[in-house]
């Protein structure tokens, strides 16, 4: 190749990667973002959560004894671990690491919820809080208990 040629290539090539360069985030920013999310979720107040839980069941003609039990079924905890974790107002994340047993047909649980695809949530606390939140929006939803346990 001859200097004009080549000189007129290094001229296309960077006229083209100038105009269809797109800037994205810094990987390290959007992990970090990540990492604040997941930290934030894990030091959430249980105690904090369940009543916004028992709210939105009752605003759509659900009951608490409804919502305790989705919880149990999801846990593992009976009405008295429920209470002694809201009095210990523990974060979710001691509250998913001590429940009893987490249910085998929780990763049954598909769907989207608050933006993210729960099959997809690598964190096991953060999956945890979002099967909750699932099952009690389901609930806020009209859908019967049988469905919900999916079985």
């Amino acid at each position: 190749m001859t200097p004009c040629i080549v000189s007129t290539a290094t001229k296309i090539m960077a006229t083209i990667t100038m105009n269809t360069f797109i800037p994205l985030k810094p990987i390290t920013s959007s992990f970090v973002q990540m990492k604040d999310r997941i930290t934030r979720i894990r030091q959430m107040k249980f105690s904090s959560v369940y009543p916004l839980y028992i709210n939105k069941a009752e605003r759509k003609g659900r009951t608490l004894l409804e919502v305790n039990t989705i919880i149990q079924w999801l846990t593992g905890y009976d009405e008295e671990g429920i209470v002694q974790q809201i009095q210990s107002e523990n974060s979710f994340e001691i509250f998913f690491d001590s429940c009893p047993q987490l249910n085998p047909n929780a990763a049954l649980i598909r769907g989207v919820i608050c933006g993210y695809r729960i099959e997809e949530i690598e964190d096991p606390i953060e999956r945890q809080v979002r099967y909750l939140d699932k099952l009690i929006d389901e609930l806020a939803k009209g859908k019967s208990l049988e469905k919900i346990f999916r079985q």
